[in-house]
């Protein structure tokens, strides 16, 4: 009998472009928008006398900037008692880079479900792994912006706003007794109860991530990973025909990291349309036509840059997707090799592909 059933991986594959069709409406009223900011000829001339040798030295500080986050990766799960080999843990760790065109990057929870099914580790603990990610990678493109907005008068708001909200948070997140006192209280509503036992594991969990010296460290490794996307954003101008010098390297920072900032506090998809408005209209606001800046320029700019820090990611996690989807391992309690594929909705039994048996997802309390 033939299975009409499509397999894991086409499933996930289906899911990703199922969300990937209504981006690219967007990414083509994204370039319309930016052939309108400038002009259409002079955009063309812009990216035809491009130095293109320079993408390379661009991807390599992208994938610098990967790298070193990696390992905040690895120093996380460390600490949550997490262990994996390296090889599997890097595919799960760029996996989340397809998830990155989701609202807010919440689609890179998909992380720590890949996390449970290698290691067991209950989703509601590695989850604060993708929280901390999030909120260490803020406060470093605040410290990289720091310099730039000292000279500037832009974006300071955002930065002040990004500087308390987060500080608020960690401490919060230092002292989970405040909060689970809080989810106590809710644990007696109805319908609450469940998800109060994943808020007190994800508080717990955060807890431990952000002790003072792993803040710290977190941090560090945060300024010197997106200092590489911000020298690589360097290159692309330079690339343009900009003059280098240390003052359009503090330009470049500074724009990189406000506009990521922005982006990311918009919570559209990849910061879409966010961003880009932001990177072009800094350049052109920071960078005056003495110096060389022109709209088209602005605009050849914040494509090039993009590409480079947002679709070379998407299609590094997609390509690691794919490998997950196809991996067969055994967990480190010893299971069955098994393969990685999604639980069925509502905690319902899944397929065990290696040996054609129905397994019970795991209990509730690691989703």
């Amino acid at each position: 009998m033939t299975d009409h059933a499509a397999s894991p991986e086409r499933q996930s594959w289906q899911h990703l472009l199922a969300r990937l069709a209504p981006l690219a409406i967007i990414i083509v009223l994204l370039l319309a928008a930016l052939s309108i900011f400038s002009d259409l000829r002079e955009l063309a001339e812009a990216f035809r006398t491009f130095e293109w040798w320079l993408i390379v030295p661009v991807l390599l500080l992208t994938s610098w900037n990967y790298g070193w986050r990696f390992v905040k990766w690895q120093i996380y799960l460390h600490e949550l008692g997490v262990r994996l080999p390296a090889a599997l843990s890097l595919r799960i760790y760029l996996s989340g880079f397809a998830m990155s065109i989701t609202p807010g990057k919440v689609g890179e929870l998909l992380k720590a479900v890949y996390v449970r099914r290698a290691s067991g580790a209950p989703v509601n603990r590695t989850s604060a792994v993708v929280a901390a990610e999030r909120i260490t990678d803020a406060f470093a493109m605040l410290i990289l912006a720091t310099a730039g907005a000292v000279q500037f008068s832009y974006g300071r708001t955002l930065l002040v706003a990004v500087a308390v909200l987060g500080a608020v948070g960690i401490a919060l997140l230092q002292r989970p007794d405040i909060l689970s006192r809080l989810l106590e209280q809710l644990g007696n509503l109805p319908l609450v109860g469940r998800a109060v036992v994943h808020g007190t594991a994800f508080l717990n969990a955060s807890s431990a991530l952000f002790r003072p010296p792993i803040l710290l460290r977190a941090v560090l490794l945060g300024v010197i990973s997106w200092a590489g996307e911000c020298l690589a954003f360097y290159f692309v101008l330079i690339g343009l025909g900009l003059d280098g010098s240390a003052h359009m390297l503090m330009v470049a920072t500074f724009i990189l990291a406000v506009s990521s900032l922005a982006g990311g506090a918009s919570m559209l998809p990849g910061g879409l349309g966010v961003a880009e408005a932001g990177i072009a209209g800094l350049l052109v606001l920071l960078v005056s036509q003495d110096e060389g800046m022109t709209h088209s320029i602005a605009a050849a700019a914040t494509i090039i840059i993009r590409f480079a820090t947002l679709w070379f990611a998407v299609i590094i996690g997609a390509i690691a997707m794919l490998s997950l989807e196809r991996m067969r391992f055994r967990t480190s309690g010893g299971e069955p090799i098994q393969s990685m594929k999604m639980d069925a909705p509502g905690g319902q039994e899944t397929e065990d592909t290696a040996g054609g048996n129905l397994r019970p997802a795991r209990d509730g309390g690691d989703r």
